[in-house]
């Protein structure tokens, strides 16, 4: 993983760091030594001094000669969607979505060719999927990613299409290059994506862009179903105008928040 970088001020070293926690997921939730080296690309020296590195920091714990990832990598993450403002905002939105509707509600941002998820509220279903905060899919195979990519230009599209997931999924649709682009610029041209069982059998979903105060496509919403218990016409006809009202609803108050006359104090020159 790492050794990628070619700036002059590259930091190597904290890139190794940042490849060993992305070592860890919900399919490797502890790892070995060996393990960790093997999937970071390191030699075991470096691999250990890293993770007792990050043990001292509070991120990483061991145990009888495992490790393993603690809460406080959560603060890493979170600081950047709690910078933006958007759960805050977000939340009661979809919280009252998911009681009209009966079905998980999740919001999504782009990174590289993935989406990661930055919020979300979830109803218990037998879907095999397990959605978190942070969770990455391959953007092209979800309906939010659909959103996301639509909102590119043309220009970035192909820069982002051609990178690689990070996602652990293999990136795979069934569909050319040029039959995505066309069913991106439908998505684009009717403001909505469907996502028919192309992520996981059984999941289904629909997702519309969320925008900022200058009407850029920032994140997306979505509403996912069971497929055997949720036809693709009751999803468009009953669950997609709710919630086309409800991202309209996030994307005013967010709007709204980022507008807010706030400034942080200075409390170092206040106190003097």
């Amino acid at each position: 993983m790492a050794g990628r970088g070619e700036g002059p001020d590259f930091v190597e070293a904290l890139a190794r760091g940042l490849d060993v926690l992305t070592c860890f997921g919900a399919d490797r939730p502890a790892l070995s030594l060996s393990e960790v080296a093997a999937a970071a690309g390191l030699a075991r020296p470096t691999a250990r001094r890293l993770l007792l590195t990050l043990e001292e920091l509070g991120y990483v714990r061991s145990a009888g000669g495992v490790f393993s990832l603690t809460p406080r990598v959560l603060s890493l993450g979170m600081a950047y969607v709690g910078s933006l403002g958007l759960w805050d905002v977000a939340r009661p939105h979809l919280e009252a979505l998911v009681a009209r509707t009966g079905e998980s509600s999740s919001m999504a941002q782009l990174d590289g060719s993935d989406i990661v998820y930055v919020a979300r509220v979830s109803v218990p279903k037998l879907i095999a999927l397990r959605v978190e905060i942070g969770t990455r899919f391959p953007a092209v195979r979800t309906s939010q990613g659909k959103v996301l990519l639509a909102a590119l230009p043309v220009g970035e599209l192909d820069d982002v299409l051609a990178q690689p997931s990070r996602s652990g999924l293999p990136p795979c649709t069934g569909r050319t290059p040029e039959q995505l682009r066309e069913e991106l610029t439908e998505v684009r041209a009717r403001g909505w994506a469907l996502a028919d069982e192309e992520l996981a059998p059984g999941v289904r979903s629909v997702a519309v862009p969320v925008r900022d105060g200058t009407g850029a496509v920032r994140a997306a919403m979505n509403v996912t179903v069971h497929a055997a218990e949720t036809s693709t016409e009751r999803l468009l006809g009953d669950h997609l105008p709710a919630l086309l009202r409800t991202a309209g609803e996030v994307s005013a108050d967010w709007a709204r928040w980022q507008s807010r006359p706030h400034v942080e104090a200075d409390r170092s020159r206040s106190a003097g």
